[in-house]
């Protein structure tokens, strides 16, 4: 074993400040979900804690992951390569490559077994031609990499469910990283890709508790999984008030009414993107126009066709048809007007007899 230097030696050692490192715990204290009364927490942990050695593999994917990643803004990305891990062995960011990389990966798995970290992105075919890396199949690549780690993080929909790779006919015969991986824990994080922040907090949380974040019955990580987009859309108001855009270019559509019309999966989708956000917490496809295609859900490739509503939405213990939800809405405002109206009357009458 090599003795590693805690998160906080090494971000001396960059120059950071010690101001600029507590706002970097703040920032993943946020990040976690966690409240703010939990931030001495976060700073003990990066101050005695080593950074965790990370195993970045990939297989069927578009790198959609690894760039969704370098965009995470709390915490920046450098912090978390540079101060809070150290990113091995990586077919985007290693600075090395062929020979040389491979080699990085082995003397991980060497000289840190059970304590690094394995990210893996794009789905795993299910014969060894369609996918080698080094003249390794992925499938021996990634049983070879899981058997040393601490645990699994499967970034995007592709390594979690299989994603666009396993959609129908699925050629490749591709599979989910749990469909080969039984025997260490296996976080998913799903989505097409994966928000830069959600993937960064994954990582946060085992450097602060040391174990794995708590998990759904799919194996998400409920910080943030646990919410359905609906449940925290802007659009949530239009929805409830039974105003839905009928198509892109209508008046209703320009107004920012509900998308659930035009396709909108954000009722039966769980993600943190009407929370968190894109880009910094800038916005988010809902927000921006266009509805959610439910990617971070499993096989949301086939649960098409896209743009085409649901007949029903699930709604706690029942579930209800929003074009009969809004003209129930409608009536019960009318309903309420209409109360109120006499009300109104009848009080003005009685104050007029005064």
């Amino acid at each position: 074993m090599q003795e590693r230097k805690s998160i906080y030696e090494t971000a001396m050692e960059r120059g950071i400040s010690r101001r600029n490192f507590l706002k970097m715990c703040t920032a993943l204290t946020a990040t976690m979900g966690l409240s703010y009364t939990q931030t001495n927490q976060v700073v003990q942990a990066m101050e005695t804690k080593p950074r965790v050695p990370v195993i970045w593999l990939q297989f069927q994917d578009c790198t959609g992951c690894s760039e969704s990643f370098i965009r995470s803004t709390h915490p920046k990305t450098e912090s978390v390569l540079l101060d809070m891990v150290s990113l091995e062995y990586s077919e985007v960011l290693s600075a090395a490559s062929g020979h040389q990389v491979e080699a990085a990966r082995k003397a991980v798995m060497e000289n840190y077994p059970g304590e690094y970290i394995l990210c893996v992105e794009g789905s795993i075919p299910g014969e060894d031609y369609f996918c080698t890396v080094g003249g390794q199949s992925a499938r021996d690549a990634l049983i070879e990499t899981a058997s040393g780690a601490l645990a699994v993080i499967t970034y995007g929909s592709c390594s979690s469910w299989g994603g666009i790779a396993a959609a129908y006919p699925n050629p490749t015969n591709a599979v989910a990283v749990t469909d080969i991986i039984k025997d260490k824990p296996v976080i998913l994080v799903p989505g097409c890709p994966p928000i830069a922040e959600v993937m960064t907090g994954v990582i946060a949380h085992f450097l602060t508790f040391g174990a794995i974040p708590e998990l759904d019955h799919f194996g998400r990580p409920k910080a943030f999984y646990r919410h359905r987009i609906h449940d925290k859309c802007n659009r949530r108001a239009y929805f409830d008030a039974g105003l839905f855009a009928e198509s892109f270019d209508d008046e209703g559509a320009k107004q920012g009414y509900c998308l659930y019309k035009v396709g909108c999966k954000g009722p039966t989708t769980y993600n943190s993107c009407a929370e968190m956000r894109w880009n910094g917490g800038v916005s988010y496809p809902i927000q921006s126009g266009n509805p959610c295609i439910g990617c971070s859900e499993k096989n949301f490739w086939d649960n098409g066709p896209f743009f085409e509503r649901l007949a029903e939405i699930p709604g706690g213990q029942t579930t209800f048809n929003p074009e009969k939800f809004g003209v129930y809405a409608a009536g019960v405002t009318a309903a309420g007007v209409a109360i109120h109206a006499a009300a109104t009357a009848v009080k003005k009458k009685m104050d007029d007899k005064q």
